[in-house]
């Protein structure tokens, strides 16, 4: 587990003697999220960064939506009706489309790579961007889960190893084009569908599979009408913490040096309780009956982005950057 710095151990200590007169000064970090209090990303922000900058700044967490509707938290931002939120590469596409290359099927590969790419140079136009026509600064990357495909028939009868497989399979996916395109991407037969239907038409055969991370396979009960699960990844989910740059720039440069360190330790240390989780599940979804395997990663890389390319969905993306994100890469 990522340990902390020096400096961020000074701030907690520094944060249990501060004094009221100095408490006075302090700046107020509202965090709205959709998230619940139990998300690993919330439990990390109260356990390690708010602790972490306690002596210059009062970390105020809204859950389930409570502050600000989902979707409306970087305007809010904007606007000086917010500090912070846990922005998705979705959202801010709907400000500057090339954020959609983050959002793409297999541009991520893992959770490393996430990091990687976030904090290399090529993420420098995207933040200067956010920050400059947004008033948003992106602090770090929390690592959301991997997506696979989950199907009703047996290994025995469907062995998924390339997207050629999943030829004629009806793939459950979430109804936007995005995501239909991803379905079609895979080599599958999306099909739209509410998520509140996906059990009963896995259960029916209306649909073959639905794809989700592990997660949510058990959450919805999923694995109790399907067979295997191959561990496709075709999508390595992710959020951004996001801060307003007028409460950036209010920070000296030490305490926005702490702010940093305190932002990527609370996100090492959600990423590695979902990295976790997602293992753990993998054994119970096993002995549940579950057969779950690893396809040729590398063959559904390589067709998933070649659909992309000369895409409505890659015409925004900055030339050179997915070259670049891929050479990060594994």
């Amino acid at each position: 587990m990522m340990k902390f710095t020096r400096r961020v151990a000074l701030a907690l200590t520094a944060a249990a003697l501060v004094s009221p007169a100095l408490a006075a000064d302090k700046i107020t970090l509202r965090m709205s999220t959709p998230a619940s209090d139990t998300d690993q990303r919330s439990v990390a922000l109260e356990e390690i960064f708010a602790p972490a900058v306690a002596d210059f700044a009062t970390y105020e967490p809204h859950y389930n939506g409570s502050l600000i509707k989902q979707g409306a938290e970087l305007e809010s931002i904007a606007s000086g009706d917010l500090e912070m939120s846990i922005a998705s590469a979705q959202e801010l596409a709907q400000f500057f489309p090339e954020f959609s290359i983050f959002a793409t099927g297999y541009v991520h590969q893992d959770a490393e790579h996430q990091v990687r790419v976030f904090n290399d140079p090529l993420m420098d136009p995207f933040k200067e961007k956010a920050e400059a026509e947004l008033g948003v600064k992106l602090l770090t990357v929390m690592y959301l889960g991997r997506r696979h495909v989950n199907l009703r028939q047996t290994k025995e009868e469907l062995t998924v190893n390339t997207p050629d497989d999943l030829a004629g399979i009806n793939l459950r996916m979430p109804g936007t084009d995005a995501w239909q395109f991803l379905g079609k991407a895979l080599g599958a037969n999306p099909t739209p569908m509410a998520f509140t239907e996906v059990y009963t038409a896995l259960q029916t055969g209306s649909v073959d599979g639905q794809d989700n991370p592990l997660p949510t396979v058990v959450d919805a009960k999923f694995y109790e009408v399907t067979n295997q699960i191959a561990l496709t990844s075709h999508l390595v989910d992710l959020n951004y913490v996001a801060l307003s740059k007028a409460a950036w720039d209010s920070l000296t440069p030490e305490q926005q040096a702490t702010m940093q360190e305190a932002a990527d330790a609370a996100a090492a240390s959600a990423r590695e309780k979902q990295l976790q989780k997602e293992a753990d599940l993998v054994a119970f979804l096993e002995s549940e009956g579950l057969e779950i395997y690893e396809p040729n990663l590398e063959a559904f890389r390589e067709h998933v982005q070649a659909q992309y390319v000369g895409s409505e969905f890659a015409k925004s993306w900055p030339e050179g950057v997915l070259a670049e994100i891929n050479a990060l890469g594994n």
